[in-house]
């Protein structure tokens, strides 16, 4: 059993999710696993994951819209409770062009998460929402580098950029673990944002959002 308070950062990846955690000491690591409930199991002080905590039924939440704002497309518009019943994206889109306006649909990215979305509103109350947070990698970064947009995480630059960002803040062993992670399916931007996740549920005092809930009483904030 660990010790010390351990911090958990978690985000989804092709095969399921990849989580990194670490701890007061300094010791950190990752780990992966097809679901949810195993990492969320591992004992933690908070842990932060990089999906939508919070759904409407219909509507933009204003805490992503809000990250729009500072960060740009890389925040998902029109993440909402429901989404994963429909049979397609272009029924979604129909369904959400007809009774919220024209443009007012999901992209393919946010379609391409649905189940993980799901999952994690599965799993999801108001009491775990006491230690289980919403977070965005890119929002970390934003801010973890003095409120300032990097470059595009996919390019070499960017990487590196974001690597330095997690090893000033304990996370020693990115450049090794990507390497480690060959034949898991993890990507290597899925392994990344974990760790800026973990940063997060140990250093975040930050969010975006209204205030808001949502019918089920979860908050919709995203952490920083």
């Amino acid at each position: 059993m660990r010790d010390v308070p351990a911090y958990l950062g978690l985000d989804g990846f092709r095969f399921g999710w990849v989580a990194a955690w670490i701890d007061e000491r300094g010791d950190h690591g990752f780990d992966f696993s097809p679901g949810l409930t195993r990492l969320l199991a591992m004992p933690h002080a908070r842990a932060m994951i990089d999906m939508p905590i919070g759904l409407n039924v219909r509507g933009y939440r204003a805490c992503d819209l809000r990250a729009r704002e500072l960060i740009g497309p890389a925040v998902f518009l029109g993440a909402r409770r429901g989404l994963w019943a429909f049979p397609d994206m272009a029924a979604a889109n129909r369904y959400y062009w007809e009774h919220e306006g024209k443009g007012r649909g999901v992209s393919a990215q946010l379609w391409n998460i649905r189940d993980k979305l799901r999952e994690v509103d599965d799993v999801m109350t108001p009491t775990r929402q006491a230690t289980i947070g919403e977070a965005h990698p890119e929002l970390i970064f934003w801010n973890l580098a003095g409120q300032v947009r990097l470059e595009p995480k996919t390019s070499p630059r960017g990487r590196m950029q974001r690597i330095a960002l997690l090893r000033d803040r304990g996370f020693t062993k990115v450049e090794r673990w990507l390497a480690l992670r060959h034949g898991t399916g993890i990507g290597r931007d899925d392994l990344i944002d974990a760790c800026a996740c973990a940063v997060a549920a140990r250093d975040s005092m930050h969010f975006v959002g209204d205030g808001k809930t949502d019918p089920r009483g979860l908050r919709m904030e995203i952490n920083y």
